[in-house]
């Protein structure tokens, strides 16, 4: 069958409320509402031909959906990989964040970029070939998991269940662009230990608060060392997002005549693929170390963040030569007759996926590509329909290319 004649055969409208279902399901991270939508899942995938199982993990508190379809033999095997869970609803939005809405150009609804939309495409993308009749060579598998957002727990538990390919497509929201590598994530905490006196005596004092804004935009302009090349030092990134300066461990702030003693920092630094945890913690005490020079008397202490049960997140890379980078350009280019952008994308680039783990403990090669980005995570969120359309026939004629027409 023609290819072109098979992208005519999607249903747009069955697409658009399919995804819009999803959306009604409140799946936030680690909620009964999660559970639900994986028990969905799993009967839809059901409904339409596809070998669906229902996951356990942490000790059965989560569940994570891995639909299966077995090819006749001889072609590559193709995984997708996306999350059911989201972030809570925050203010600010004016349409009914569950509703799953559709105007005449978006779709909307908590999660619908991060990352439902992605989930949607790549099942209505094998929904459609399986309703024209399609036969594969080779195997595809859904994995529709949880616990991306708590460092990528789902997809940790279905790769330790065996779970695997030759190629994969990470569905994260990068606005249809082809993402060939992006950072890893490493939480800090640094602490400024000051010495307080009165304002009258600010002159004797070490001021901790003082130093802190001295850190801070030299932390937000850091790179890091052994970066392979300038693309690699391009991933760099340091952050300090959380500032609490007063008096004391306790952060007394009832006193604010006294010269602050004590500022905890807390921060994300995305370092690339070939950089380490360890080289970038040397790089941040060397500037501690710095500080204390301008500072004379401070104290400065670096102490990695680990959260219990949250992995950190790997760094991603793959060859722009990869045959499943080629394929989905190739696919891109037949869908919307342009170059697909490819590469270390801003802002994609400082992204954590689950195609970290994809690549670090299964050495497989892949792609991040998905509908969504630009209205991620905000008030009203939302996808272009006309993405998430296309992202479906981008999908179609990439699992027809890797899998290829039995």
């Amino acid at each position: 069958m023609d290819p072109k004649s098979l992208l005519d055969r999607i249903d747009e409208k069955a697409c658009l409320d399919f995804l819009s279902k999803m959306v009604q399901h409140k799946s936030h991270s680690e909620t009964e509402g999660e559970k639900n939508l994986a028990r969905w899942m799993a009967k839809e995938l059901e409904k339409i031909g596809v070998e669906a199982e229902l996951q356990p993990f942490d000790e059965g508190r989560r569940f994570n959906t891995i639909g299966r379809l077995k090819g006749t033999g001889g072609g590559k095997s193709l995984l997708f990989n996306g999350h059911l869970d989201t972030n809570p609803v925050t203010e600010g939005w004016t349409v009914d964040p569950y509703a799953g809405l559709v105007d005449e150009k978006f779709i909307y609804g908590i999660g619908v970029s991060n990352m439902k939309a992605g989930d949607a495409a790549y099942f209505c993308a094998v929904k459609t070939l399986l309703d024209a009749g399609v036969k594969l060579k080779g195997d595809v598998t859904l994995t529709f998991v949880v616990g991306e957002l708590q460092g990528g727990v789902g997809t940790l538990a279905a790769i330790h269940s065996g779970v695997k390919a030759d190629y994969f497509i990470n569905s994260e929201p990068s606005d249809l662009v082809a993402v060939t590598m992006h950072a890893a994530a490493l939480s800090y905490v640094i602490e400024l230990t000051g010495d307080t006196r009165h304002l009258s005596k600010r002159e004797e004092s070490v001021d901790a608060i003082a130093a802190a804004c001295d850190i801070i935009p030299r932390i937000n302009a850091m790179t890091f060392s052994g970066a392979k090349s300038d693309v690699h030092r391009s991933i760099n990134r340091g952050h300090v997002g959380v500032v609490h300066g007063a008096l004391g461990r306790d952060l007394e702030e009832w006193r604010p005549p006294q010269v602050a003693d004590f500022v905890r920092l807390k921060g994300s630094c995305r370092y690339a693929p070939g950089q380490t945890q360890e080289g970038v913690l040397a790089d941040l005490d060397r500037e501690l170390r710095a500080l204390e020079e301008r500072f004379p008397g401070l104290k400065a202490k670096l102490v990695p963040e680990m959260i219990e049960g949250r992995p950190l997140m790997p760094p991603f890379e793959v060859s722009p030569g990869s045959r499943i980078v080629k394929s989905i350009n190739a696919a891109y280019e037949a869908v919307r007759g342009e170059k697909q952008p490819t590469g270390a994308i801003t802002p994609t680039r400082f992204y954590g996926t689950d195609a970290g783990h994809l690549h670090h403990e299964l050495g497989m090669e892949g792609i991040v590509c998905g509908p969504g980005g630009r209205y991620n995570t905000m008030p009203d969120e939302r996808v272009d329909i006309i993405d998430f359309l296309d992202m479906i026939r981008v999908y179609m004629l990439t699992i027809l290319d890797i899998c290829e027409v039995a």
